[in-house]
């Protein structure tokens, strides 16, 4: 491990001599090391070298970047730092798991619920972590954009050592919605006078040292009630490019560097300066559609574009896994909202063929049907924050054109998606959408199937049955209390089923591939687990490896 009072200049450097005599494909990666480090200055020297508590702090870079401090928009950052905490957490499964309360129960009518905090909880400023205060951050929360305002809140309030949250109906996902980021619990003194968040003071095991619009470094808390972490001090640095962070994992400018792409990945289980870490999540590429188009409502269209879509080979060539090809919108994780005897999605051109022609197009000259002296061209819409977005999006241009469809792919930044949903614009989109985003996968579904739809899923589709069933669903105890029963489980699993079902008969987005999480892990650290659901990067669960020099560390 290089002494980090190396700069990634004079790193890059040494590495560029030390490649005379390598291999010309050395020595390329090596000039563009070189490059990169006289290029970007955040390559030119240490990560947060004048403010980190540490110039010896481990260094995880991702594509993620801070857009401000309010827990809605930038929470998901300082909760995977384990800066600042929720009510509630899960495991690997979703399955609910203690967080800030210790415990909880509801009333049998479900409609009373009380988490009993940790009798011990500290924030960072070293106050206690009060119900007064939980109930004040999650009313806040309550009002604000937000997941929270999808339960049925009546009101929250105080009662000694537990936050009790009355709701007007039952709401069995309450455990697995207080646990998104958008709720995380956050000191008195993290607020101004008007209530604006104007820094980040949380109770989890690191608090934050110093803050850059690029990044932040964080420092082991000393009021933290659990067991301190094993590697005090950490950085977070955004690097937008998946190039860059492969680049810089191969240099040892980081320990670990998440957010990979499939060529980086390959090219990184090809050598040996970083091992790769992987898990499959419960996201899924999906092509959204507006059904409200004039060429689209039909659902016949939805269905022979699906049929137009190699996935198998999409998985192959561009993921470099053909186990990632989607047969369903919800992966194989997703145990209890797959559904092995759904007919999977295949590729059959001449049936998509068929199904335009039986809605009165006829090809033209130049292969692209028309219909009433209109071509059937569409707009694609993507962004590049996931490397593998553009790549899929000239996959499906083409495919589609195969079938008589006139593709135009736009890539943008990924606000032009939820901004064209709003304004009616939108005819396709390519996305990433990951169900979960809460453990409990019904609370994106609520977000994305409602009635109006959602940014990120149905736009101008509406299915009743799909709405009773989500009523339904939501009704249920929650699995982790006492008035669950035999029957609620049965139940469950029979409504989300026939979720799926509506979900892969009308195709209101259209699923392409799922998906797997790659890190690149520097030898000198041990213990990097990944999360499947992406809350948490686990650094306190990490350890400096026993061969790494002391002086480095």
């Amino acid at each position: 491990m290089s002494s980090r009072s190396t700069g990634y200049a004079e790193t890059a450097l040494a590495r560029l001599s030390e490649g005379a005599g390598a291999p010309a494909s050395t020595l390329r990666r090596n000039w563009l090391i070189a490059a990169l480090a006289a290029s970007s200055p955040w390559l030119a020297r240490p990560v947060f070298a004048a403010t980190s508590p540490s110039p010896l702090a481990l260094r995880i870079i991702g594509p993620w970047e801070i857009n401000g401090l309010e827990p809605a928009n930038s929470g998901y950052l300082f909760a995977r730092m384990q800066v600042a905490e929720t009510l509630t957490n899960a495991d690997d499964a979703g399955l609910p798991l203690p967080g800030l309360a210790a415990r909880w129960h509801t009333s049998p009518d479900g409609l009373t619920w009380q988490f009993v905090l940790r009798p011990l909880a500290r924030f960072h400023d070293g106050e206690p972590v009060s119900a007064a205060q939980v109930a004040l951050v999650l009313q806040r929360a309550a009002k604000r954009p937000g997941l929270l305002r999808i339960a049925p809140l009546r009101n929250i309030e105080a009662n000694e050592g537990t936050v009790v949250i009355h709701l007007t109906s039952p709401f069995g996902p309450l455990p697995a919605l207080l646990s998104h980021s958008s709720t995380l619990i956050l000191a008195a003194s993290a607020f101004d006078a008007q209530g604006n968040v104007t820094r980040i003071v949380g109770s989890g095991p690191y608090r934050v040292a110093s803050l850059e619009p690029q990044g932040f470094a964080v420092t082991a808390s000393d009021h933290f009630d659990g067991r301190q972490p094993a590697i005090k001090d950490v950085n977070y640095l955004k690097v937008g490019r998946a190039e860059t962070r492969v680049l810089m994992a191969e240099a040892r400018q980081a320990e670990v560097a998440l957010g990979l792409d499939p060529a980086g990945v390959q090219r990184l289980r090809q050598g040996t300066r970083a091992r790769v870490e992987a898990v499959t999540i419960p996201r899924t590429v999906i092509l959204k559609v507006n059904a409200g188009h004039r060429w689209l409502a039909d659902p016949r269209a939805r269905q022979a574009i699906s049929l137009a879509l190699n996935r198998g080979g999409i998985a192959r060539a561009l993921l470099r896994d053909a186990d990632l090809a989607a047969s369903q919108l919800f992966p194989p994780f997703l145990a209890e909202w797959h559904a092995p005897q759904l007919a999977p999605l295949r590729m059959e051109p001449a049936r998509a063929l068929a199904l335009w022609s039986s809605m009165g197009w006829q090809r033209g000259s130049d292969g692209i049907w028309q219909r009433d002296g209109e071509r059937l061209a569409l707009t694609l819409r993507t962004f590049p924050d996931r490397p593998e977005l553009p790549l899929i999006a000239a996959a499906v241009q083409e495919q589609l054109r195969q079938t008589g469809v006139a593709v135009k792919v736009l890539i943008g930044n990924s606000g032009e998606i939820p901004a064209r949903h709003r304004d009616g614009s939108l005819e396709l989109a390519l996305a990433a959408r990951n169900y979960g985003l809460v453990p409990d996968p019904i609370i994106t579904l609520l977000q994305d199937f409602g009635p109006r739809g959602g940014d990120w899923g149905a736009m101008n589709w509406h299915s009743a049955s799909l709405q009773e069933a989500l009523a339904a669903l939501t009704a249920l105890p929650a699995p982790s209390t006492h008035a669950a029963t035999t029957a609620d489980s049965a139940r469950r699993a029979a409504l989300r089923q026939h979720i799926a079902g509506i979900l892969h008969e009308e195709l209101p987005v259209i699923p392409i591939s799922w998906y797997r999480q790659a890190a690149a892990v520097s030898p000198d650290v041990h213990g990097v687990t990944l999360d499947p659901l992406e809350r948490s990067y686990r650094i306190s669960q990490m350890r400096w490896a026993e061969s790494t020099p002391a002086g480095t560390r």
